[in-house]
């Protein structure tokens, strides 16, 4: 493995403290951004002095070196898109009234169903190369598209078929329910649910739970009941809510233990507080928000009440046909008023502790795993350039994995 020099940084982003597994909101502003140096060594971060002996040495002169994105919240993998969709909601339809209509999930189900396992794997092959060009060395997957037991115990399969096949470290969720399936009540879905999860924590295929609380999905007793599923199997519990409405959801995710509540577009303004003084992160998607036109969620009052605040891409064929976090960054410091810091934070180390990572990534410390992104400018430029890819280099386990083409002579070495 090849030892790695980056050299004369402008910015090296920095925690307040080693060892710190999550960051408050309204700590963001104790990390460090001094000029400095950082070595690599035997795929892990060595030092923050320069090393002229490496095998490889980066030139990062004006530019800011950060730890790799974390992206917490995708929907890979999955088959096709729903571009149809999208014309339809930017001329009035609403998401209710396109999964009544038989779109939404169910429309991406068909298409899964219809996907040989070799198309639906390429797709999201593409997808993850993509994400690495954009600084994501971490990603999660979900299931969710199955809308059956075969269904969705397939997903799972296909997402741990693509975990070994990409560069990035991948966490895996079972979203059993994501919708109601055809021919099920909703006591009888979750019944099958019961019985999924007893499976996916026998082949420990997921490391988590995930459901749906909304108008056209399930309620907060289902929410509940998956909750006991999760404490009973040895599962972190997610949660997808209030994100078209006010369901109340947020106090009884807490209740069951929740590791995350996710969209939070409608949260409760009762709720806030509870959330952001709890160790469950709130995990907004602006993308989502902003290509569906939604309500805005509370980024700026949950980093003000000290939140573990968190972004992601929420990348599915849907409703945020995104996966570039930088993307995602410029929105949250746009719609929310967050800093670039504050951003930073629910990018990186927030999100690897949401996903049980953060000693081993998610910020820049001695022994950490070197998962590390050079940029082409400095931090404040990722927001302010938007829709720019501000990433030039990219460091997986301590390997080079992408260099832009214009900066190949900024990296010199054998790699």
């Amino acid at each position: 493995m090849a030892s790695i020099s980056i050299n004369s940084a402008a910015e090296l982003l920095r925690p307040p403290q080693d060892g710190m597994p999550f960051i408050r909101a309204n700590r963001a502003a104790e990390f460090t951004t001094e000029a400095g140096e950082l070595a690599i060594s035997d795929g892990l971060i060595a030092s923050f002095e320069g090393d002229g002996a490496a095998t490889v040495q980066i030139d990062a002169s004006g530019c800011a070196v950060i730890p790799g994105f974390v992206d917490c919240h995708t929907h890979l993998p999955f088959a096709g898109w729903r571009a149809d969709e999208y014309n339809l909601k930017v001329t009035g339809a609403s998401y209710e009234q396109i999964a009544q209509a038989g779109g939404g999930i169910k429309s991406s189900a068909i298409s899964l169903d219809e996907a040989s396992d070799d198309e639906v794997i390429a797709q999201a092959e593409a997808l993850a190369t993509e994400m690495l060009e954009h600084g994501t060395t971490t990603f999660e997957t979900k299931s969710g598209y199955g809308m059956s037991v075969e269904g969705e115990l397939r997903a799972l399969g296909l997402a741990a078929r693509l975990g070994e096949s990409v560069v990035q470290q991948i966490a895996s969720t079972a979203l059993l329910a994501h919708a109601l399936p055809s021919g099920y009540d909703v006591d009888g879905w979750m019944a099958e649910v019961a019985l999924m999860a007893a499976q996916v924590a026998d082949e420990k295929s997921a490391s988590a739970l995930d459901i749906y609380v909304e108008s056209v999905a399930f309620d907060n007793e289902q929410l509940r009941k998956m909750g006991e599923l999760a404490q009973q199997h040895g599962f972190d519990l997610r949660a997808h809510v209030e994100q078209f409405n006010a369901n109340r959801s947020v106090p009884v995710a807490l209740e069951v233990g929740a590791r995350s509540v996710d969209h939070l577009a409608c949260l409760h303004p009762d709720d806030l507080e509870p959330l952001a003084q709890s160790e469950c992160a709130a995990v907004l998607l602006p993308g989502a928000e902003f290509l569906g036109e939604e309500e805005l969620a509370p980024g700026r009052a949950l980093a003000d009440a000290g939140a573990i605040t968190v972004i992601a891409t929420d990348a599915n064929p849907g409703t945020s046909p995104i996966v570039s976090m930088p993307l995602i960054i410029g929105l949250a410091v746009r719609r929310y008023g967050w800093t670039a810091l504050e951003a930073l934070l629910a990018a990186t180390i927030n999100p690897a502790w949401l996903l049980r990572c953060s000693e081993t990534t998610g910020s820049l410390e001695i022994g950490k795993r070197a998962d590390v992104v050079v940029l082409d400018g400095p931090v404040a430029n990722i927001a302010y350039r938007f829709g720019h890819n501000p990433v030039a280099v990219v460091i997986s386990s301590g390997e080079v994995v992408h260099v832009r083409s214009d900066w190949e002579d900024r990296v010199s070495g054998e790699r």
